[in-house]
Protein backbone atom coordinates (compact mmCIF):
# COMPACT_ATOMS: atom_id res chain seq x y z
CA UNK A 1 0.00 0.00 0.00
CA UNK A 2 1.43 3.36 -0.79
CA UNK A 3 0.52 6.14 1.90
CA UNK A 4 0.03 9.33 0.29
CA UNK A 5 2.03 12.12 2.86
CA UNK A 6 -0.46 14.26 4.05
CA UNK A 7 0.11 17.73 4.94
CA UNK A 8 -0.98 18.98 8.29
CA UNK A 9 -4.29 21.27 8.05
CA UNK A 10 -3.43 24.68 7.77
CA UNK A 11 -4.05 26.55 11.39
CA UNK A 12 -4.73 29.77 12.05
CA UNK A 13 -3.03 31.02 15.18
CA UNK A 14 -5.65 33.03 17.89
CA UNK A 15 -4.04 36.12 17.66
CA UNK A 16 -4.26 36.44 13.74
CA UNK A 17 -7.61 34.97 13.56
CA UNK A 18 -8.51 37.81 15.99
CA UNK A 19 -6.88 40.34 13.88
CA UNK A 20 -8.35 39.31 11.17
CA UNK A 21 -12.00 39.48 12.35
CA UNK A 22 -10.81 43.03 13.81
CA UNK A 23 -10.64 43.73 10.48
CA UNK A 24 -13.17 43.00 8.34
CA UNK A 25 -15.60 44.10 11.27
CA UNK A 26 -13.55 47.75 11.17
CA UNK A 27 -14.25 47.10 7.15
CA UNK A 28 -18.20 46.43 7.94
CA UNK A 29 -18.42 49.07 9.49
CA UNK A 30 -16.70 51.83 8.01
CA UNK A 31 -18.79 49.92 4.67
CA UNK A 32 -22.00 49.92 6.58
CA UNK A 33 -21.00 54.31 7.39
CA UNK A 34 -20.31 54.73 4.03
CA UNK A 35 -23.51 53.37 2.76
CA UNK A 36 -25.77 55.19 5.68
CA UNK A 37 -24.02 58.72 4.34
CA UNK A 38 -24.66 57.82 0.74
CA UNK A 39 -28.16 56.70 1.91
CA UNK A 40 -28.62 60.59 3.53
CA UNK A 41 -26.98 62.41 0.71
CA UNK A 42 -29.40 60.84 -1.84
CA UNK A 43 -32.42 60.78 0.16
CA UNK A 44 -32.03 64.73 1.59
CA UNK A 45 -31.20 65.63 -3.00
CA UNK A 46 -27.56 66.49 -2.60
CA UNK A 47 -26.87 63.40 -5.10
CA UNK A 48 -29.39 65.19 -7.21
CA UNK A 49 -28.35 68.81 -7.13
CA UNK A 50 -24.42 67.91 -7.44
CA UNK A 51 -25.40 65.58 -10.77
CA UNK A 52 -27.40 68.04 -12.73
CA UNK A 53 -24.83 70.37 -11.95
CA UNK A 54 -21.86 68.21 -12.80
CA UNK A 55 -23.71 67.51 -16.20
CA UNK A 56 -24.80 71.58 -16.94
CA UNK A 57 -21.17 71.77 -16.51
CA UNK A 58 -20.12 68.96 -19.07
CA UNK A 59 -22.78 70.60 -21.14
CA UNK A 60 -21.01 73.80 -21.33
CA UNK A 61 -20.00 74.34 -24.90
CA UNK A 62 -16.93 76.88 -23.76
CA UNK A 63 -15.73 75.49 -20.15
CA UNK A 64 -15.18 78.11 -17.85
CA UNK A 65 -11.62 78.82 -16.52
CA UNK A 66 -12.44 78.41 -13.10
CA UNK A 67 -14.70 75.13 -12.55
CA UNK A 68 -14.63 75.48 -9.15
CA UNK A 69 -16.98 78.82 -9.39
CA UNK A 70 -19.19 77.22 -11.66
CA UNK A 71 -19.95 74.88 -9.44
CA UNK A 72 -20.47 77.70 -6.70
CA UNK A 73 -22.41 80.10 -8.82
CA UNK A 74 -25.29 77.33 -9.94
CA UNK A 75 -24.85 75.45 -6.39
CA UNK A 76 -25.69 78.72 -4.86
CA UNK A 77 -28.78 79.45 -7.62
CA UNK A 78 -30.31 75.67 -7.05
CA UNK A 79 -30.06 75.51 -2.94
CA UNK A 80 -33.83 76.39 -2.02
CA UNK A 81 -33.93 79.36 -0.01
CA UNK A 82 -33.95 79.96 3.87
CA UNK A 83 -37.22 80.73 4.89
CA UNK A 84 -35.61 83.52 7.12
CA UNK A 85 -34.33 85.44 4.09
CA UNK A 86 -37.36 85.09 2.52
CA UNK A 87 -39.22 86.92 5.17
CA UNK A 88 -36.86 89.35 5.97
CA UNK A 89 -37.15 90.06 1.82
CA UNK A 90 -41.02 90.57 2.37
CA UNK A 91 -40.67 92.88 5.62
CA UNK A 92 -37.85 94.85 3.27
CA UNK A 93 -40.86 95.51 0.39
CA UNK A 94 -43.20 96.12 3.06
CA UNK A 95 -41.23 99.25 4.47
CA UNK A 96 -39.96 100.31 1.17
CA UNK A 97 -43.82 100.62 -0.12
CA UNK A 98 -44.42 102.53 3.46
CA UNK A 99 -41.57 104.34 2.71
CA UNK A 100 -42.81 105.67 -0.56
CA UNK A 101 -46.12 106.68 0.94
CA UNK A 102 -44.61 108.73 3.49
CA UNK A 103 -42.05 110.83 1.52
CA UNK A 104 -45.25 111.43 -0.73
CA UNK A 105 -46.90 112.53 2.31
CA UNK A 106 -44.39 114.69 3.02
CA UNK A 107 -44.91 116.74 -0.04
CA UNK A 108 -48.33 116.97 0.00
CA UNK A 109 -47.91 118.04 3.76
CA UNK A 110 -44.78 120.78 2.15
CA UNK A 111 -47.20 121.78 -0.39
CA UNK A 112 -50.27 122.55 1.68
CA UNK A 113 -48.02 124.31 4.33
CA UNK A 114 -46.60 126.58 1.84
CA UNK A 115 -50.08 127.64 0.91
CA UNK A 116 -50.94 129.16 4.40
CA UNK A 117 -47.56 130.53 5.67
CA UNK A 118 -45.65 133.38 3.69
CA UNK A 119 -42.82 133.11 1.64
CA UNK A 120 -39.27 133.27 4.20
CA UNK A 121 -39.02 136.55 2.47
CA UNK A 122 -41.78 138.55 3.38
CA UNK A 123 -41.19 137.44 6.88
CA UNK A 124 -37.67 139.14 7.46
CA UNK A 125 -39.01 142.01 5.87
CA UNK A 126 -41.74 142.76 8.46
Amino acid sequence: MCSAVQSPPATVSGASYAAAAVTMAHYKAADSKREQFRRYLEKSGVLDTLTKVLVALYEEPEKPNSALDFLKHHLGAATPENPEIEILRLELAEMKEKYEAIVEENKKLKTKLAQYEPPQEEKRAE
